[in-house]
């Protein structure tokens, strides 16, 4: 795997191209989630999650940022309002942005350290071993 240095700027954006953005700062837990949420808005059994700082996010494509609808009471998933491709999740009063690893147009270096909500895992997808506690 190539390792990118935490700081590195990245960028990424839809499958249309309409909606990019770039990102600064340290990434923070690479993660799938299988939570039923993820699973509706993929279509799939998982989605792919990095944090990174709100403050380093700046949206550069022609669409501007995305189109967001609440998934939950305080927490919003971002996607292209024209070819629908899912981007991000954002809180409300957060200073993190969740973008999903498929938008990255490089996801070196990220590997997911864990699985959220194993337990609505299909069980034909081995699950991401927990391994944020690992010894180094």
């Amino acid at each position: 795997m190539n390792e990118v240095p935490a700081d590195t700027p990245r960028s990424g954006g839809c499958l249309c191209g309409q909606v990019r953005f770039t990102v600064t700062g340290n990434p923070d837990y690479p993660h799938t989630c299988s939570c039923t949420r993820c699973q509706k808005l993929s279509g799939g059994p998982v989605m792919a999650w990095v944090s990174f700082p709100l403050s380093g996010l700046a949206w550069t494509g022609e669409e501007g940022g995305p189109a967001w609808y609440y998934t939950w009471p305080d927490s919003r998933r971002g996607c292209c309002p024209t070819c629908g491709s899912h981007l991000c999740a954002l809180d409300d009063d957060s200073d993190s942005i969740a973008l999903t690893l498929s938008s990255l147009d490089d996801a070196s270096g990220l590997m997911p350290v864990n699985q959220s909500f194993p337990q609505n895992a299909v069980p034909w997808l081995a699950p991401v071993p927990d391994n944020r506690h690992s010894a180094p």
